[in-house]
This record gives C-alpha cells, sequence and structure tokens, in this order.
C-alpha cells in the first residue's frame, strides 16, 4: 500500500497510488501498487501517472491478463504465427527475457508505456546485465509491433532507445589449451567423453549446439564422404531447408571412428551420435549443464587457467580462424559472409601475398 494520505506526497492521488520523493526534494516518482503484486513505476510525471492508473482500472477491479496490458500482448504474441517462426535459442532467450520484463512492465497498458519508460528500463534498471537488456529491449520492440496489430496501441516505444551495444568476442582458444582439455577430458566418465566429443566436432565442423545435438547416424555417410546437418537461424524462403554437406577430413573421421567405438559399447540401437546417458538426445540446457561442469573441474584441477578459459560457442570461432588460416578463405556459415568475419574470424595474424 502506498503512503498515508494524509502526508503532502500523497495529496491527490488515486488510490493504491504512491508518491516518492526524490533526495533532491524537487523530483517525485509515482507508483502504482496492485493487489497481491509488486508495485508498478508509473514515472515522474503526476497527470500521465494518474492517466495510467485510470488505464489499468478502465473495466473496475485491476486483473493482470486485463486487455491491452503487456502481460495481455505477450501471450497473444506466443500464439502468434511469428512466434512459432522464432528458432528454439531464440524462443527460450525471450522466455527468459520476459520474466525480468513482466516484473517491471507486465501490468501496465502496452499504449501507456514511453520511450521514457523503456530507456530507463534498458539503461537504469537493467544496466548491470547490459547484454540480457538488449534481449529484452528486442522482445519489447517485437511486443509493440504485435501490439500494433492487435490495436492496443499506435507506436513502438523502443524507437529510439539505444542499446547498450556488444562487441564480438576476441578470444581466440589457443590450439596447446583445447589439446590439453580434450585429452583431459576423454580421461573421465563416458558421458563427460561424450561432452568432449562433441566439442572437439564443433571444432572441427564449425556446427552450432543446435545443428548437432540431436545428430543421428543415419546423416553420416562414410562411403560418400560427407556428413548433412540442417543450417539453423536460416531466415527466409530458405528457413530449414538449407543443408549443410561436411566434408569428413581425417581428423573428423577419427573422431567418427570413436565415436562408433562408443556406441558399440552402448548397443547399436544407440541413434545418436552425442546420446545423454539413456541414449536420447541431449536438449541444450541440459548439455550446457554438464559442459559447465566440465569446464569448473578442468579449471579445479589446474588442466585451463580462468585466462584460458573458453566458451562452448568459442569453438565455432576455433574452426573459421583455423579455417582460414589452413585454407586461405573463410568457410560459408551465413548468407552474408561479413557476419562470419566480424564475429567468428579471430585471426591475430593476417596473411596477404607481397607484389
Amino acid at each position: 500500500m502506498g503512503r498515508n494520505r494524509e502526508l503532502p506526497s500523497g495529496m491527490g492521488l488515486l488510490p493504491r497510488m504512491e508518491a516518492r520523493p526524490w533526495s533532491n526534494g524537487k523530483t517525485i516518482t509515482y507508483r502504482y501498487h496492485p493487489v497481491g503484486k509488486k508495485p508498478i513505476n508509473l514515472g515522474t510525471d503526476k497527470v500521465e501517472a494518474i492517466r495510467k492508473v485510470k488505464i489499468l482500472n478502465a473495466e473496475g477491479e485491476f486483473t493482470a491478463h486485463a486487455k491491452g496490458t503487456l502481460l495481455w500482448v505477450w501471450e497473444r504474441f506466443k500464439e502468434s504465427t511469428r512466434w512459432k517462426k522464432l528458432a528454439d535459442g531464440t524462443r527460450a532467450d525471450y522466455e527468459l527475457a520476459w520474466k525480468q520484463i513482466n516484473e517491471r512492465l507486465g501490468e501496465m497498458h502496452i499504449s501507456t508505456i514511453t520511450p521514457v519508460d523503456v530507456a530507463t528500463y534498458v539503461h537504469q534498471e537493467r544496466a548491470g546485465s547490459p547484454r540480457r537488456a538488449d534481449i529484452e529491449k528486442s522482445l519489447l520492440s517485437r511486443l509493440f509491433g504485435h501490439g500494433i496489430k492487435l490495436g492496443v496501441c499506435t507506436m513502438n516505444s523502443t524507437i529510439g532507445v539505444e542499446p547498450h551495444g556488444s562487441e564480438a568476442r576476441t578470444h581466440a582458444v589457443p590450439p596447446q589449451v583445447l589439446a590439453k582439455f580434450l585429452d583431459w577430458i576423454n580421461q573421465q566418465t563416458p558421458q563427460r567423453r561424450i561432452i568432449g566429443m562433441a566439442a572437439e566436432y564443433a571444432s572441427l565442423a564449425g556446427s552450432r549446439k543446435v545443428e548437432f545435438l540431436d545428430l543421428a547416424w543415419s546423416q553420416i555417410d562414410e562411403d560418400e564422404g560427407v556428413l548433412r546437418t540442417r543450417r539453423a537461424k536460416q531466415r527466409g524462403a530458405k528457413r530449414g531447408e538449407v543443408i549443410e554437406a561436411i566434408e569428413i577430413s581425417p581428423a573428423l573421421q577419427n573422431l567418427i571412428d570413436r565415436l562408433k567405438d562408443l556406441r558399440t559399447e552402448r548397443g547399436l540401437d544407440c541413434h545418436y551420435v552425442f546420446p545423454t546417458r539413456d541414449n536420447n538426445a541431449y536438449t541444450a540446457r541440459g548439455f550446457m549443464t554438464l559442459w559447465q561442469r566440465c569446464v569448473a573441474l578442468a579449471l579445479e584441477e589446474k588442466v585451463i587457467s580462468e585466462s584460458d578459459r573458453f566458451t562452448f560457442h568459442d569453438l565455432r570461432a576455433y574452426y573459421v580462424t583455423a579455417h582460414k588460416q589452413r585454407l586461405g578463405m573463410l568457410p560459408d556459415l551465413h548468407t552474408n559472409p561479413d557476419v562470419t568475419a566480424r564475429v567468428y574470424d579471430r585471426s591475430k595474424e593476417v596473411r596477404r601475398s607481397s607484389l
């Protein structure tokens, strides 16, 4: 509940509103307290704050699912075709982003959320997590677009609010560090060995996790010397239709042979190349949980140092960088080669011929 109405800060406000004076004695922030829920920030404009509360209570008793609230738009967005077209990883990111957004803006009517509200949320309330804040701003932009389609708002209030921005990682995994780590993990438990071989595969083929977690033996054609996977994150009409035919090099063949030996140990009915303990495909979360445990143990046993620590996605960059160094060109990973060069090329030395 808000401050006592007898206080000057509470005078002239609607029920369940609160006025909070700043330390400077001039600025006042207004909040609304839904029954049994977290306070909603209304900004510093008193007239605008009262208008927002009237909209929230337009149909009488406030409900979280009232038509036009950001929560209501989110629920409609998740039922839309646009949502279904998003990659699994993007949907997972947005689900996580929504948990943060909902705590602060979910109960506000979308038409009352201003660019100032968005900027305050992104650059002040979420300043400590800039990368997540940018993902949350991206989701907000999509929700405003969907809200316009549903007729509950007329403008996208994220327009004009700059993201934090993030630069691509520049850390290059040294070959000797990766080799030492893979040699160590190959001496661990069977499931950790599988995680290690998945890491080795990523460094040799450059595939994303989503492209090989459910990789099946039927996708490996040793007679033709090709491994086929479906390219993830493909947009437009080619979505889900681009197949990457990865040539099996001697190093990759060696890895496949070791995986076949593991399959023989588990039984030939094992369908997946990188199976879980019960021979199913790993989920992204389950895989990353075990990967993080392996890295933590490697640090504890001083197999790798904190300065040499690398992410699983760094292995894709390792592949791109090694591909360029050995073959003199970047691999075909994106429709736009500039994306591959900007995000994944970690080369510290660039070679060119003299005249």
